[in-house]
């Protein structure tokens, strides 16, 4: 079975936490954020880029009705996630990801929401994180965007994007991102 190198690593149903992790073959994945046609988030703001490495524990869950059973197509799975960021954001998220394999090699998707709690840039709050991941034969697509409106703390009002990638089975961010009072570079 394949890993994929979408966020963190979206694994089939059923893969056991040893193999979840990203082939060590110095391939990686990269997200700027946003699709075609979309924008950063930001409103205009002055946008500031936080950096870093985290560490990712994938839970298997249980699947409801639609994810179970013997049928033909995608299979259907459920996962939590565990992080914990280091860098620019020190801290960490908890949430949950949906997949589905597609039974043809390196075709997938997976959506997921984490609420990240700690510092940015030493701010203390949290925001919340919405992904949506898609491979395409192996060719790939991935959108993390800040949930508007979701800060609190020191962190309300925050908006952005994140990059992700995956290098020789190490986990790294970007996070582009602008808050209400942030300076202009």
């Amino acid at each position: 079975m394949a890993v994929l190198l979408l966020m963190p690593a979206l694994t089939p149903v059923g893969l056991t936490a040893a193999a979840q992790e990203a082939p060590r073959t110095g391939a990686a994945t990269e997200n700027r954020g946003g699709e075609a046609g979309m924008d950063d988030g930001t409103d205009g703001r002055a946008t500031v880029r936080a950096s870093g490495g985290f560490e990712v524990t994938l839970t298997p869950q249980a699947t409801g009705e639609a994810g179970g059973g013997s049928g033909e197509g995608a299979k259907l799975g459920r996962m939590i996630l565990d992080k914990r960021f280091q860098g620019d954001l020190e801290g960490t998220s908890e949430g949950e990801m949906l997949t589905a394999m597609a039974p043809v090699q390196g075709s997938a998707a997976y959506v997921a929401v984490e609420r990240f709690s700690g510092t940015l840039h030493g701010r203390s709050g949290g925001f919340a994180l919405v992904h949506r991941g898609v491979m395409d034969r192996g060719g790939q697509s991935l959108s993390i965007t800040i949930v508007p409106d979701s800060g609190t703390g020191a962190l309300t009002g925050i908006r952005g994007v994140m990059g992700i990638s995956i290098a020789e089975g190490r986990h790294s961010y970007t996070l582009d991102y602008s808050l209400p009072d942030t300076p202009a570079p």
